[in-house]
């Protein structure tokens, strides 16, 4: 929740210049105390999301059936997009605000992946 009003910027990994939704999940586990692996060269809008799915597992996250830790959903046809669960949502990097920002309730959103911290790290 501390990230929420952070600036969005595509490829961001940096808090003050601005985060994407990979960026935002790589700090998340950062301040979390867990490392994070993440995808470079990818675009906004993508079909395929395979290629990138080897970082969660490099950042020691397990997929689960139910709730999980990290979200994968797609926004619309062309774009997957990554989110942290809270209590009360989701928090995510918004492109179309600018920001990351804290989204309540559930997802409009289909569910592609979830994802878990492991509780053994290698």
């Amino acid at each position: 929740m501390s990230l929420v009003g952070t600036p969005f910027r595509l490829h961001g990994r940096n808090v003050t210049t601005g985060l994407d939704c990979v960026g935002l999940v790589a700090e998340a586990l950062r301040r979390a105390g867990h490392p994070a692996s993440t995808p470079e060269g990818y675009s906004l809008r993508s079909i395929d999301t395979a290629r990138w799915l080897r970082h969660a597992e490099m950042s020691h996250l397990v997929p689960v059936g139910q709730a999980g830790d990290i979200v994968l959903c797609r926004t619309n046809p062309l774009q997957p997009h990554l989110l942290v669960s809270v209590v009360d949502g989701f928090v995510h990097a918004h492109a179309s605000l600018g920001k990351v920002t804290h989204l309540q309730g559930s997802l409009p959103w289909p569910i592609m992946m979830q994802w878990r911290l492991s509780s053994k790290e290698s």
